[in-house]
């Protein structure tokens, strides 16, 4: 094996020119999309009132690989490749024999991995003559995201922006209004959907659910607008692709392969762009990688959800789709997470896991996510963002089990942001006034209520 550096830095002339879909080569394609308005399965072009068309064919498409546009690569270049890191301090610190990778994705303004997506959505929306975008954000990368992209191309854009999201990071919705976006926290009363919400709680502190809502609604009733979604749709994981295929040329340039591929879940965008090329090789037989998708106790969409047919929002106006979910009314705590306070998990990763490709799915609660963070950021000098520590939590665990096996095993993992935003978190954590919630059967049980009968 090679002396790997610290860094391992891929040159610009191998940023990737094509996205893969890993929809190519899964044996079977997840469950379609059924149109809530017909109760059939729905078709591309049902989605075009909502999508760029483009984005839309994208979502339905079974093509392997998927040129980057021209625009969108030049765009990428100006914080792509991303690098690759050995995290060799851990490692040290932890006293193991596994060698511990991680894809650094907090290397933009934006903060994450998010705008991967976020420039080939507005890019598709541009080229087809649309003026104004409207979106939902969690924790609020993806919001940030999509603003910077906005600006680049010259579109308006709307971020309706969780509620408790918008209070605990105001500093994202700064970013969000310096890139020109208009910031609403949600719920909010500029939808009746955001309206309805309110009448019967009008201390509600939000959801992506109830974000989603107001954002589809406000795109299809203005003129010339449509929506865009950071997470969750095939046409997300496949931009986000870009991130495992750079990995994968990294590690061979260091001549390693992982054993272990770990990335946080919330809606799947992370993960599912992650583990894209190393899934191929799993599901083509050429290597069997272990895959571990880490999410929030406090929303535990994968280790306690249904896998059913569910809306994608909570006012039940998008298809719906076959997923791991807990219900499109359940509403998650306000944990510091928020980009994985989502109710449901991306089609793909859930049929992956569903059928054993994806192979465990763990619940972290925050206490301990927090933990393995403050050990990172002491050895490795990054701060993670709160989801990215779920993912940290789960390599340090399996470099401990490495440590008790003396077993030398790969373990990659994907750091998706950086927790510059995330402050008031790390205070509360270092005073220890963040506390663990994880919801109980019944409370489960209120949002698998809200799921609907799908013959």
């Amino acid at each position: 094996m090679k002396n790997v550096p610290n860094r391992v830095i891929l040159p610009e002339s191998e940023l990737p020119r094509q996205w893969y879909n890993v929809q190519a080569d899964m044996p079977e394609r997840h469950d379609p999309y059924i149109n809530p308005g017909t109760g059939k399965p729905a078709t591309s072009e049902d989605f075009y009132p909502i999508f760029a068309e483009e984005l839309a064919r994208q979502e339905f498409s079974t093509e392997r690989f998927i040129d980057i546009p021209d625009e969108v690569r030049e765009l990428y270049k100006t914080y792509r490749p991303s690098p690759l890191h050995r995290a060799y301090r851990l490692e040290k610190a932890l006293d193991t024999p596994a060698r511990i990778y991680y894809k650094y994705e907090g290397g933009n303004t934006s903060g994450s991995h998010k705008l991967n997506s976020a420039l080939p959505q507005v890019y598709y929306n541009k080229r087809q003559g649309i003026t104004r975008l409207t979106t939902e954000t969690g924790a609020g990368q993806w919001g940030t995201a999509l603003a910077m992209a906005a600006r680049f191309f010259g579109l308006d854009l709307t971020v309706f922006m969780v509620k408790i999201s918008s209070m605990q990071k105001p500093y994202r919705k700064a970013i969000m209004e310096t890139f020109g976006a208009d910031v609403a926290a949600s719920p909010s009363d500029r939808t009746a959907s955001g309206r309805k919400i309110l009448e019967q709680d009008p201390e509600c502190l939000g959801s992506l659910g109830v974000a989603i809502s107001e954002a589809v609604e406000m795109a299809v009733t203005t003129p010339g607008s449509r929506y865009v979604l950071g997470s969750v749709l095939n046409q997300v994981l496949l931009h986000q692709s870009v991130i495992g295929l750079e990995a994968k040329l990294q590690l061979e340039m260091v001549d390693e392969y992982p054993d272990l591929v770990i990335g946080c879940s919330g809606g799947g965008s992370n993960m599912g762009g992650l583990m894209a090329p190393f899934m191929r090789d799993r599901l083509t037989g050429a290597r069997k990688p272990y895959f571990i998708a880490v999410e929030p106790a406090a929303c535990p969409s994968f280790t306690r959800g249904k896998y059913a047919y569910d809306f994608c929002d909570t006012a039940k106006v998008t298809p719906l789709a076959r997923m791991y979910t807990l219900g499109s009314g359940f509403m998650p705590s306000s944990i510091h997470a928020g980009g994985l306070r989502y109710h449901g998990m991306s089609p793909i990763l859930s049929k992956l896991y569903h059928d054993g490709f994806l192979d465990e799915a763990r619940a972290e609660k925050q206490n301990d996510v927090f933990a393995a963070a403050k050990l990172f950021a002491g050895e490795e000098g990054i701060l993670p963002a709160p989801e990215s520590s779920h993912a940290i939590k789960a390599a340090i665990d399996e470099a401990l089990r490495c440590k008790q096996s003396g077993e030398a095993r790969t373990i990659l993992f994907g750091l998706s942001g950086h927790g510059h935003f995330d402050m008031g978190a790390y205070i509360s954590y270092n005073e220890g006034s963040i506390t663990d919630y994880i919801p109980t059967d019944e409370e489960l049980q209120k949002g698998f209520d809200t799921l609907p009968k799908v013959e």
